[in-house]
Order: structure tokens, then sequence, then C-alpha cells
């Protein structure tokens, strides 16, 4: 009899394991063979086909609770290269595997793509979509899993650090993971109610100086020393780097840089950067505080999950395996509202880029606006009233056109506020941004 397989590729991400064991049990339950194919492609694409586990009922009934993936992981990419891909479907036909699920992220859903279609029906393959990034094209009431157990745990590291910035008059600068989308950051900081967060889809089109960045921290530390209060948490999305104009980074020299001397931006360390280029920043007027980059990441990826993610991992390496032995095929598995719907391969990719789509935080949300209210930052009523702007610029020790000069540019990309509208019973974005006459209340950060 064919045999199914299971791959995991890409990052970790809490709720693996729990995929790997309801999918396991529900085709063993069928008399179908399972193996685990080891480091995801590494191998197979090599064309070895020794590192694989076989995968019983009793071996992964009990591993859904712990992080981690029971079969490794790895980022070894099959699509990049002609050869590997063939290999890769042709190690799974020796290993007499004629289903394959895969586990992973857009990298690994454009992977299982490729194979599918290389394979041509001889394996047919469905991806389950796995990132604490949350970045996946779903539908936007449905969370990839791991992403809950990820903000979970961020929420209790970043508690803690509130804590310890406020008892030390410090500032943390915390760096969380998220490569193309600020999903993460911005569930840690709103569900935190840390000072503020910076993710990449608030910047006009995705075009990012390092100067606004820098000053837009500089900007929430002055306005919280004016308020008396010399702490705060900035919850910072790692992507930002990636859209950051490479010439702003050119003459900084904690940049890691290549023989060329072209800077390495996948290896920029933004935490350390923000930290010394706004340290730079408040000196020009005179201020100093303590900052702290501190990076989250590999903390929350083999985390053991919630049990959201548990339920919600069971129910999908369930119908991955359900749908395989059905005859299903090309498809990524999802929950949508408590009902399996599969996604064909074809409706994830972006015809632009011929990539799998991308999910961003949508600014313009309800969600996003009130996370913007909440923020300690510049904003746009600031400078619109004459005693909070004397305050800043005092604190500063400048005048107030001098403030202004400095920071006003910041509000250009602020987006208006929520108007609450009676009639319909519901909020909306305003079309333009009011005066003094904001409906909204003060800043409450954290």
């Amino acid at each position: 009899m064919k045999k199914l397989a299971i791959l995991v590729s890409g990052g970790p991400a809490p709720g693996i394991n729990s995929v790997i064991s309801a999918a396991t049990i529900r085709a063993a339950l069928q008399g179908v063979e399972v193996l685990g194919i080891r480091d995801g492609f590494e191998w197979i694409m090599q064309g070895n086909i020794d590192r694989v586990t076989p995968l019983t009922i009793d071996e992964v009934s009990r591993i859904h609770f712990r992080g981690g993936s029971h079969i490794g992981i790895s980022r070894a990419n099959p699509t990049l290269d002609p050869q590997h891909l063939e290999q890769s479907v042709i190690s799974l036909l020796r290993l007499n595997v004629a289903q394959l699920i895969t586990i992973g992220g857009d990298d690994t859903a454009f992977s299982a793509m490729k194979l599918a279609e290389r394979a041509d029906g001889r394996i047919r393959v469905v991806h389950v979509p796995k990132t604490i990034d949350n970045d996946l094209d779903l539908p936007a009431y449905v969370d990839t899993f791991g992403f809950q157990t990820a903000r979970h745990l961020g929420v209790e590291i970043v508690k803690n650090l509130m804590v310890d910035a406020r008892t030390t008059s410090r500032w943390y600068f915390v760096i969380t993971m998220g490569r193309k989308a600020g999903h993460l950051a911005l569930g840690i900081g709103k569900a935190a109610g840390a000072t503020l967060t910076l993710i990449p889809e608030e910047f006009l089109d995705r075009r990012v100086h390092l100067k606004a960045i820098v000053d837009t921290l500089s900007g929430a530390i002055v306005k919280r020393l004016a308020a008396g209060r010399r702490d705060g948490v900035a919850i910072i999305a790692e992507g930002l780097v990636l859209d950051i104009d490479p010439a702003d980074l050119a003459g900084i020299e904690e940049v890691e840089r290549d023989t060329h001397g072209n800077v390495r931006i996948a290896e920029v360390n933004i935490g350390e950067i923000l930290k010394a280029q706004v340290a730079k920043r408040l000196k020009d007027f005179d201020l100093k505080t303590t900052i702290v980059a501190k990076n989250i990441g590999y903390e929350l990826r083999c985390a053991d999950p919630v049990p959201f993610d548990l339920e919600y991992t069971r129910d999908l390496g369930y119908c991955a395996a359900k749908y395989l032995l059905s005859g299903g095929n090309a498809v990524m598995i999802s929950m949508q509202g408590g009902n399996f719907v599969p996604i064909p391969f074809a409706q994830l990719i972006d015809p632009d880029t011929c990539r799998t789509r991308l999910r961003l935080v949508d600014i313009h949300s309800t969600r996003y606006a009130i996370a913007r209210r909440y923020m300690i930052r510049l904003r746009r009523d600031d400078f619109e009233d004459p005693h909070e702007l004397a305050k800043f610029a005092a604190t500063a020790g400048v005048t107030l056109q001098r403030f202004r000069e400095e920071f006003s540019y910041l509000i250009a990309s602020e987006p208006p506020p929520l108007e609450v509208d009676a009639s319909s019973g519901g909020l909306q974005m305003m079309a333009e941004p009011p005066g003094l006459q904001d409906l909204d209340g003060p800043d409450q950060g954290g």
C-alpha cells in the first residue's frame, strides 16, 4: 500500500507536533503507513532517503502537548534548483509515498505547489499553513497556527519588561519576528499595552527611512518625559529593516558589510542600531536615557502551544490527512468559522510576484486605528495644541518653531481617527484629519 509522508519546513512554530500527531492517527486508523521526512526538504532533495522516521499512533499520541518538531525542520528550498525539485519527487516515489503533507509558511506553500506540479499526479500534496508571523493570505479573522501562542508568550515577556522599565527608569526596544508583516509586533504591543509599536505597514509605500523611525522613537521619549515618565517599551517588527533604504545605513558603523563594502540587510541588528541612533538623536537636545535592545523570537517559536493552538492544529492535521485519503490534491488546508475550507494552490499565487500572496496588517482597519490611539507618540493633535507643544519643546530645550521643524513631518502618515456614527451604530475612519475636536481621549500607552 502507498504511504503518506509528513514534512516540516521553514521556521518552528508552536503546534507543529499537534498537526503531525492528528494526521498520523487519522491515516493509521485507516490502515495507511505514515513516514516522517526528517529535516524538511534537506535530504530528499539530494536523493537521500535514509533520513525518515516511521510514525505510529503510540509514538505520536502525546507529542501534541510539546513545542518543536518531532521530525525536525529546515529551510532547505527545492524550488531554487530544478534538479532538487526533481530529486524530491523521485525520493518520495522511492519511499513508496503517494501522499504528502507539508507544514510551513509562505515559502513552504510555494514549494508544495511546485512539487505537486512536478509530481503531476504521482504524488498528491496538501499544505498546512504554519507561521507565527501570521502573514499567509487567509481571511482576516483566520490566524495561522502558532501565532496565538507566540503572542501570548510575547505578552508575558513584555509585561515583565514593562515592570523592569518603570522600576529602573529605562526604555526597552523590543524587536519581534515578522520579516514581511507586523501582525506579531502589533498583537504583542496592543495586548500588553506597550508604549508604542512600529510595523512596516505604517510607512507610506513601504519606503522606510531610518530617520523617520529614529524620530518616531525619540519623539515618543520626549513626550513621555514631558508627562513625567522616564520609562517606556517600544515593540518593533524586525521587518522594518528590510524596507529601510540601504543608503540610510551606509554611514553606520554597527552595520555588517560584505567583502565589497555593501550593507548586509539580512544581518542588520535593528535593535542595536536604533538604540545607538536614538541616543545620538536625543543628544541633540541634551537629553539622555538608558535604552536596552531586546530581541524576542527564538523564545516563542518552540514553546508548548496554548489550548487555542492545540485544538486548532489538531483540526488542521485531521483535515489534511482526511482530504488526502479521500483523493484530494494541491490545496492549502484551512479552518474558517469552524469549518474545513480547502484553498487551491493556484489561488495562493500573486500574479505580480509569482509567489504566494502575503497578508499584511490593514492599517485602515478599526483594529489598527484603536492601537494607534493607545500609543504614546507624537500625533497630529499635539501639533495643534500650543500648550502641549510648549511642554514638549521645553522638555527638549528648544523653541516651539524648532520642535515643529524637527518632528512635524512625522504626522504625514498618521491615519485619520475614528468617528462614532451613532446612526449606524458603528465606527468609521474619518475622511479628513480633524482638529482639536478629535473625539478620542488622550494617549493611554503603558
